[in-house]
C-alpha cells in the first residue's frame, strides 16, 4: 500500500475526527470494510447491481421485442441460438421478457420501500416516543396487520382495488409497513430516556422536532437492513399476485405472470416456467445476501476496525 493510501486510511480511521464530514466518512469506510469482508454479501451486491444494469439498459440488451412474438415460426422453441432461453406459447423471446421484467421487479421493490418504510418509521417512532394511549392505539393497529399472512392481506386489498401493477404495489406497501413500525418503536424506546434526548428536551425542542430530527436518524440503520431483507418477500408477494392474475396484466413481462402462463407446459416445455422462476430465485437470493451483509456492516456492536 502506498504512503498516500496509508495516509488516507489513517485519516479515515482516526479516533479524533476534526469535522463531521471526517467522522461520517470514517464510519462509512469502516462499514464498507465490514461489508466487503463478507464474500457472500459482495455476491449479493453484484446480483443486485446486475439487476439494475439489466433494467437500465433493457432496450439495448434485449435481443427481441418482449411483446411481439412469432406464432407461426417461433412458438415454444427450445433454448438455443437466436432464442437463448427459448420462447413461450405466443412465440415471444423469454430472455427479452426477463430483461424487461427486471424493470417491473425494481419498480415494485423501490415503490414499496419508498411507501412502506417511511410510514412504518413515522408510526413506530411516534408510538415509542409518545407512549400512553397513542402507543397502545398504533401498536394494536400494527398487531391487526401482523395477524394476517402478508400474501392473503395483499390479495384482499388487490381484490378491493382491482387487478393491476399499480394496485398491487399499493396493496403490498399497505401490508409491509408493520414490521418497520415495530423496529422503529423498539429503537425509540431504547433511546427515549437517554441523556442525548433529555439534553435536546432541555434546549426546548418540540416533540415533533425530537422525533423527526433526533430519533428517526438513529433508527435508519436498522430499518435499512430490515427493508433489504424484506425485498425478497416483496418480490415473492408481487410474483404471487402476478401468478394469480391480480398483479401486472398481459402483455407486461412480469415474472410471476410468466410462470402462470408457462405452468401449462411444465412437463414438456419446462423452460417457459422455469426461466422466470430461476430469475426470481436469483434476485431473491441476492437481496437476502445483501441484507445479511448490511446487517453485519451496520451493526454498531460489530468488531472494530
Amino acid at each position: 500500500m502506498s504512503e498516500a493510501a496509508m495516509t488516507r486510511r489513517e485519516w479515515l480511521l482516526t479516533d479524533r475526527p476534526q469535522s463531521r464530514l471526517q467522522a461520517r466518512l470514517g464510519r462509512a469506510y469502516v462499514a464498507w470494510r465490514r461489508f466487503t469482508a463478507n464474500r457472500l454479501a459482495v455476491v449479493g451486491l453484484l446480483i443486485i447491481l446486475g439487476l439494475v444494469f439489466l433494467a437500465a439498459f433493457a432496450p439495448l440488451l434485449a435481443p427481441h421485442s418482449p411483446y411481439v412474438g412469432d406464432l407461426a415460426n417461433a412458438r415454444l422453441l427450445t433454448p438455443g441460438p437466436g432464442h437463448w432461453l427459448g420462447t413461450d406459447d405466443q412465440g415471444r423471446d423469454i430472455l427479452s421478457r426477463l430483461i424487461y421484467g427486471s424493470r417491473l421487479t425494481l419498480q415494485v421493490v423501490l415503490l414499496v420501500a419508498i411507501i412502506a418504510a417511511p410510514l412504518g418509521l413515522l408510526l413506530g417512532t411516534v408510538a415509542g416516543y409518545a407512549g400512553g394511549w397513542v402507543d397502545a392505539v398504533l401498536m394494536r393497529i400494527t398487531d391487526i396487520f401482523l395477524a394476517f399472512p402478508k400474501l392473503v392481506l395483499a390479495l384482499a386489498f388487490v381484490a378491493a382495488l382491482g387487478p393491476g401493477i399499480g394496485n398491487a404495489i399499493i396493496a403490498i406497501a399497505i401490508t409491509s409497513w408493520p414490521p418497520y413500525a415495530r423496529i422503529a418503536r423498539a429503537e425509540t424506546l431504547t433511546v427515549r430516556n437517554s441523556d442525548y434526548i433529555l439534553a435536546v428536551q432541555l434546549m426546548g425542542a418540540s416533540p415533533w422536532r425530537i422525533v423527526l430530527r433526533h430519533i428517526m436518524p438513529l433508527c435508519i440503520s436498522s430499518l435499512i437492513v430490515r427493508v433489504t431483507l424484506d425485498m425478497a418477500g416483496i418480490i415473492l408477494t408481487a410474483a404471487g399476485l402476478g401468478f394469480l392474475g391480480l398483479g401486472a396484466q398481459p402483455p407486461l413481462p412480469e415474472w410471476g405472470a410468466m410462470i402462470a402462463s408457462g405452468r401449462r407446459f411444465i412437463l414438456d416445455q419446462w423452460w417457459v416456467a422455469a426461466m422466470p422462476g430461476f430469475a426470481i430465485l436469483v434476485v431473491s437470493l441476492g437481496f437476502n445476501l445483501l441484507g445479511d451483509g448490511l446487517r453485519d456492516a451496520l451493526d454498531p456492536r460489530g468488531s472494530g476496525q
